[in-house]
């Protein structure tokens, strides 16, 4: 692995999509309803205690999964020489084969050995796939 330099801003802007993603991907318009009754969460239920915690640690994880993303476009080589959609391509295909490797492949048997709906893994595991195609395509192109 070779030194380099990354763009933080472009990190930055990457956890911010993710979190906003996962604001609007969990908020009662799209998966709020099926995804609190599948964790077994009820309307209302630790709205205050835990809500100020979850999204400060969702944005943390969220950086640290964009600057590691960025890494791993870097060493695979995956931008331009210019910001180009031959970089965002390649960005997005690498946040999809993160997604299968470190997302889907463990999940999907955890859910399954937990007795878990496939429908929580779709609603979790699709959050990911979409947000990590995206991003993995910002990455690539905004160097």
């Amino acid at each position: 692995m070779q030194p380099h330099s990354v763009n933080y801003v472009a990190i930055v802007v990457s956890a911010i999509i993710l979190w906003v993603l996962g604001a609007i991907w969990y908020s009662p318009a799209l998966f709020a309803k099926s995804w609190m009754e599948m964790v077994g969460i009820k309307k209302g239920e630790g709205k205050q205690s835990g809500m100020l915690l979850g999204m400060v640690s969702s944005f943390i994880g969220d950086l640290v999964l964009s600057f590691i993303l960025a890494h791993i476009i870097f060493w695979a080589n995956a931008f331009g020489f210019a910001p180009s959609a031959l970089g965002f391509g390649n960005g997005c295909v690498l946040g999809v084969l993160v997604w299968i490797g470190f997302i889907a492949a463990p999940n999907l048997p955890q859910g399954i050995y937990e007795k878990r709906p496939f429908k929580l893994f779709a609603i979790n595991g699709g959050y990911w796939l979409l947000g990590l195609f995206i991003v993995g395509g910002l990455l690539a192109t905004w160097r």
